[in-house]
C-alpha cells in the first residue's frame, strides 16, 4: 500500500502540546499507514503569524482537524475517508 501523506502538523520545537499531539498520533499513523508532515511555525514568520499560540494545529489535506489536542474520531475519519478514496480509485 501507498503510504498516505494526508497530514500537516504545525507547532514548534519547545511545545510540549505538540509533543503530547505528535505522540497520540503514532497509533493512528501506524493503522492507516500513514504519514505526517510536520512544520515547526518558527521557521516562516507567515506561519508564525497564523498559527501562533494555536499551536499543535493538525490538517489533513489543507483541512483543520484540531488544535492544542488530538480530536482521535475526527483524525480517524479523515483518514478513513482518504483511505476509501485511494481503495477506490485503484479498483
Amino acid at each position: 500500500m501507498t503510504k498516505l501523506a494526508p497530514l500537516t502538523l504545525y507547532g514548534r520545537a519547545w511545545c510540549h502540546l505538540c509533543d503530547d499531539m505528535r505522540a497520540a498520533l503514532e497509533p493512528l499513523l501506524a493503522e492507516f499507514d500513514a504519514q505526517v508532515q510536520v512544520i515547526d511555525v518558527d521557521s516562516d514568520p507567515l506561519l508564525e503569524a497564523r498559527y501562533n499560540e494555536r499551536v499543535p494545529v493538525l490538517l489533513c489535506d489543507g483541512v483543520e482537524l484540531c488544535h492544542y489536542h488530538l480530536h482521535e474520531s475526527r483524525v480517524r475519519g479523515a483518514l478513513a475517508a482518504r483511505a476509501a478514496d485511494a481503495k477506490a480509485a485503484a479498483s
